[in-house]
């Protein structure tokens, strides 16, 4: 299914920063952004990718910070706070 299909059936595009222990240097952290079209407020693909991780991965999990937005939503419309015309 394409993502407008997803988006109808409120879908969301849901961005996670994952953040992970080094495998070789467990007191440094690295950061992965992960980013799928999910379901809020339960994230399912999320949670699907997150036992994966911790399934088949080395680097444990530290933390994990997810943000999500629906794509399709009324305009907004504002007023410019100035406008410059160049010749």
């Amino acid at each position: 299914m394409g993502a407008l299909g997803l988006q109808l059936r409120d879908y969301r595009l849901t961005t996670a920063e994952i953040l992970y222990h080094m495998p070789d240097h467990p007191h440094l952290l690295q950061s992965y952004l992960w980013q799928e079209y999910d379901l809020a407020p339960n994230f399912p693909a999320l949670h699907r990718f997150l036992d994966f991780w911790v399934r088949n991965l080395d680097g444990p999990l530290h933390s994990v910070e997810v943000a999500g937005q629906p794509l399709i939503q009324a305009p907004e419309a504002r007023f410019a706070a100035a406008y410059l015309r160049l010749q």
